[in-house]
């Protein structure tokens, strides 16, 4: 009887939660009608912005939520590795449960307090240091220089990948950890004991027994970069231009709905910005309905 309350209960609670998903995607779909209706698919690839002419395009918004969560995923990914790595094979077994607490800590700091560092912390750093030696280095190299080119200011694309990249690193370096933990110690023990050092036994023994796993790990994290907005808010720039180099202020379609959406106007205003959220809803939807499909696929094998 317990069993039977239990059962429907945890039924309840996920039919529950599918209605308000439907819900939010019906509410934002209805909203964002006049905009769509208005512009049709060109919405989808009008780079202007202009409130002054009501006439809005969500192509430079989406570009620059792309262009960031996934430059901050290239960043990341190697880096919650290296941490993986030394939280599951290098580091003693005393320290282990201390990094894993401090890496908890890490995913639990709320955004605002990552834009408010990358404000006073990281865009002087990038102003003075870090985009100026990328000027003068890959700034150089025909082809991919032109997305190191220009003045340096800081507050740019690159600046705002940064932020997101150091967000999603606890978050990726845990589910990492927890993935390594799946693996059955007797396979790590038999490659040391063939002589492997712990990088081969990372990458030719544990990496193909969680690669689905790791994909969908990497995945669920750029789902989280990509819809971050108040730490991005603080250092891209907000500006709807689209930009070719990556020290260019830019926007993302959280950033600009939370900029603008106080002062939006009027139907068209207000109805494009819930146009740009459904956008990044179905966007952020497909990712995590992906993610989670290889991390089942992985747990089947």
């Amino acid at each position: 009887m317990n069993y039977s309350f239990f059962y429907q209960g945890c039924r309840l609670t996920s039919t529950l939660l599918i209605l308000i998903i439907l819900g939010i995607a019906i509410s934002l779909w209805q909203q964002s009608g006049p905009a769509f209706h208005h512009f049709g698919w060109g919405f989808l690839t009008n780079a202007t912005w202009d409130p002054v002419t009501q006439n809005f395009g969500a192509l430079s918004a989406l570009i620059g939520t792309l262009v960031t969560s996934l430059l901050a995923m290239l960043l990341v990914v190697p880096w919650s590795l290296f941490i993986a790595l030394c939280g599951h094979l290098l580091i003693p077994a005393f320290i282990k449960k201390p990094v894993r607490v401090f890496i908890d800590l890490m995913a639990g700091i709320p955004s605002i307090i990552f834009g408010m560092w990358g404000m006073l912390v990281l865009v002087p750093l990038m102003a003075n240091i870090v985009e100026p030696f990328l000027g003068i280095t890959l700034g150089k190299i025909p082809g991919i220089g032109i997305l190191f080119s220009g003045p340096g200011i800081g507050i740019g694309v690159l600046t705002a990948s940064i932020i997101l990249a150091m967000m999603v690193l606890p978050m990726l370096s845990a589910m990492l950890l927890d993935l390594l933990e799946t693996v059955p110690k007797q396979t790590e023990e038999a490659a040391f004991g063939l002589g492997a050092k712990p990088f081969e036994v990372m990458f030719k023994v544990l990496m193909p027994q969680i690669s689905s796993g790791f994909i969908g790990t990497c995945m669920l994290g750029l789902g989280r970069a990509l819809g971050e907005t108040m730490a991005v808010t603080f250092v891209i720039g907000n500006s709807h231009q689209l930009f070719t180099s990556l020290f260019s202020p830019g926007t993302t379609i959280s950033s600009s709905i939370a900029n603008e959406f106080t002062e939006a106007l009027g139907t068209l205003y207000p109805s494009s910005l819930l146009a740009l959220g459904f956008i990044l809803f179905a966007i952020t939807f497909v990712v995590i309905v992906l993610a989670r499909l290889l991390l089942k696929r992985y747990k089947a094998h």
